[in-house]
């Protein structure tokens, strides 16, 4: 049961924050309880109000790769906050953090900062729309691409749906331009690039989706996706604001060795503060103000301290980290499947690098039909058995949680034990 403090807490919180929290899936309601409410992290470990551990799968939702309050990166942020928090005018540091983007992102020939992914998300299709003169943008069920109104759409089931909001707010007309095909069905989107080809002005897509749990591009759909997009005129984007610098360095489009023509960032690569980024071909960047028509800006857009965190954290990415990721996500990963056959339970473990999901059904899942097929009151049950254990799995089934460098084996093999006992 969750601690008597952050009980009181969450009740404070719901009389002055809409559900008591301020992003929606932290309020625990898809698993049941109370929330934790964290007091400070370390490494692996997050504390709660009452002072209690958990060892945390979570990771501020992707971005603490190298773990919580990384010695680096603390240090950046103190340094870089007694100069001052706040310029609204440029940097040197901007341009070494542009520099150091574009020199892991070979896709990347320019890019612009701003505060989160669903800017970054946002003004891509901005761009991009600008850029080909075309309105309709094409996205995929299951994935996420932040809470700008026109990416609110509802999935589809199976044909391409067009203008049906998933959000109250959300005027029809606002997504009348967004299509959205099933994820991993290269046969729908030959068929709507056939049919409207000629007013798609783009594709984005998770290249590895962790908005519905983590579900792999199938082999030759990111690919193929690429492929339409150039022949028929279409900017190809990467939301990796995710998997950014966390399935590698330079993001899954390393991995399958693709080049977008548009890249979203985040998490990882704004070290911890509110910092993303988007780029990609310098023709349609230059389309971008001041240099052409498309407006997009930002006060804090760039902000010192969180260009320093996000420098500070580049520095550490190296070849000993990510196969320390690979090493220690394995090992979790045959352990859950491990326990899961043990118990006989109808469940299955998906990953990629350091992202995994338990999902409550047999799988494979390759697409939104099949990750709904799972039984998310069986989940909620193992959440909170694990959380009982002392370990922070994502609060939501489908969600990705995700290891860090701070991660040893013994939180592996304890989280593997917890795991169990909670199937159980």
């Amino acid at each position: 049961m969750t601690d008597p403090i952050s009980r009181s807490l969450f009740e404070r919180a719901s009389r002055v924050i809409p559900g008591g929290v301020n992003s929606p899936v932290r309020a625990f309601r898809a698993v049941g309880g109370t929330p934790v409410f964290v007091s400070r992290a370390e490494g692996a470990y997050l504390y709660g109000a009452d002072g209690r551990r958990y060892v945390d799968y979570v990771g501020s939702w992707g971005p603490m790769i190298l773990g919580h309050a990384h010695p680096a990166v603390v240090e950046a942020v103190r340094d870089a906050a007694t100069r001052g928090t706040s310029y609204g005018a440029p940097t040197e540091l901007e341009v070494r953090y542009a520099e150091a983007i574009c020199a892991l992102y070979p896709s990347i020939e320019m890019m612009r900062a701003v505060s989160s992914g669903t800017e970054a998300t946002m003004s891509a299709l901005r761009a991009a729309r600008g850029f080909t003169g075309r309105d309709v943008v094409v996205k995929f069920e299951g994935c996420y691409h932040g809470h700008a109104d026109f990416l609110l759409v509802k999935a589809g089931s199976g044909a391409a749906t067009f203008g049906v909001p998933d959000s109250a707010g959300v005027p029809a007309q606002t997504v009348a331009n967004t299509a959205t095909l099933p994820f991993n069905d290269v046969a729908a989107l030959r068929a709507l690039f056939a049919a409207r080809g000629k007013d798609i002005a783009a594709v984005i897509v998770e290249p590895v989706v962790g908005n519905m749990g983590v579900v792999p591009p199938a082999p030759g759909f990111l690919e193929e996706l690429v492929s339409e997009c150039a022949k028929h005129g279409a900017v190809s984007i990467f939301d990796e604001v995710m998997t950014g610098c966390r399935v590698a360095r330079g993001g899954m489009q390393e991995r399958v060795g693709l080049r977008p023509d548009m890249t979203c960032l985040g998490k990882v690569v704004g070290g911890g503060l509110p910092l993303a980024a988007y780029g990609g071909k310098r023709a349609i960047l230059e389309k971008v103000a001041p240099l052409g028509p498309v407006y997009q800006a930002g006060t804090l857009s760039g902000n010192p301290i969180a260009v320093s965190a996000a420098l500070a954290m580049l520095e550490h990415l190296d070849d000993a980290l990510y196969a320390r990721l690979e090493a220690l996500s394995a090992r979790l990963e045959a352990g859950l499947v491990r326990a899961i056959e043990k118990r006989g339970v109808a469940a299955c473990v998906q990953r990629v690098g350091s992202m995994l999901t338990l999902f409550f059904t047999r799988g494979p899942v390759v697409s939104w039909s099949d990750a709904k097929q799972s039984d998310t009151k069986a989940f909620a049950r193992w959440h909170g058995g694990m959380l009982e254990r002392g370990f922070y799995w994502p609060p939501a089934q489908f969600e990705a949680a995700f290891v860090s460098g701070a991660h040893t084996e013994a939180d592996i093999d304890a989280t593997i034990a917890a795991a169990d006992a909670a199937l159980a």
